[in-house]
């Protein structure tokens, strides 16, 4: 563990608010399938799953844009980008939560946070008609007090504004609450709302160390979080 402020376990803390991809679910799987089946119908070769996880966490139209971009230029992308749209959602409704796994430690340390009596909330740049069945494929669903996903607000992170009503609905200030991510956008997104923030070294961020990021920790698990959580 690596940690800024080197204060703990925090105090306070209400509210606990989760990224999904990179953080609790290995998605890309899922994803690798989904986009290459898109690829396929559109007469353009396969990527790599490894190319693939470089392009998670901004949204799933960054994410069949950024995939497109590897063959096409972007005026082509532009022009195709409906129709792979349409072809990325028809594949994706087929595999999502089918070859996905739940990180190490993520159980458990829901679980733990649960014990805590914290409140939890998912905070996500998936879109809802891919989020709750993931989550409820891999069992995680019930752990949750609240999920918002890309398409619940008009902005998704990094805006802070899931993130701070996440805690207004769950009845916390901000500095009662501590965000959990993979990536710039959770940190930048959980440091703009007022939120404490831990990172999670082994999800989707761009190739990019999250210590980087400067969070209050960077915690191998969901379970040690949870142990730095007063």
């Amino acid at each position: 563990m690596q940690n800024s402020s080197g204060k703990f376990p925090l105090n306070d803390i209400r509210v606990v608010i989760l990224d999904l991809d990179g953080t609790m679910i290995d998605s890309v799987p899922d994803l690798d399938v989904a986009l290459n089946g898109m690829l396929q119908e559109l007469a353009l070769p396969p990527v790599e799953a490894s190319a693939i996880r470089m392009f998670v966490g901004r949204g799933t139209q960054n994410l069949v844009r950024s995939t497109l971009s590897v063959y096409l230029e972007s005026d082509e992308v532009g022009k195709t980008m409906d129709i792979a749209m349409t072809l990325f959602y028809k594949h994706y409704r087929i595999v999502n939560g089918e070859r996905s796994t739940v990180f190490p430690g993520v159980r458990e340390g829901l679980e733990h946070m649960k014990d805590k009596r914290l409140s939890i909330a998912c905070v996500t740049n998936k879109p809802s008609i891919f989020t709750e069945p993931l989550l409820s494929k891999n069992g995680l669903y019930s752990y949750f007090n609240l999920i918002y996903c890309s398409d619940t607000f008009l902005v998704k992170k990094p805006d802070p504004f899931p993130m701070q009503m996440a805690c207004r609905k769950l009845g916390c200030r901000p500095d009662q609450a501590v965000a959990i991510g993979d990536s710039i956008n959770d940190a930048q997104a959980a440091r703009a709302a007022g939120c404490s923030l831990f990172m999670v070294p082994y999800g989707y961020n761009y190739g990019k160390p999250v210590k980087e990021m400067n969070p209050d920790a960077v915690v191998s698990s969901l379970l040690e979080a949870a142990n730095l959580i007063s």
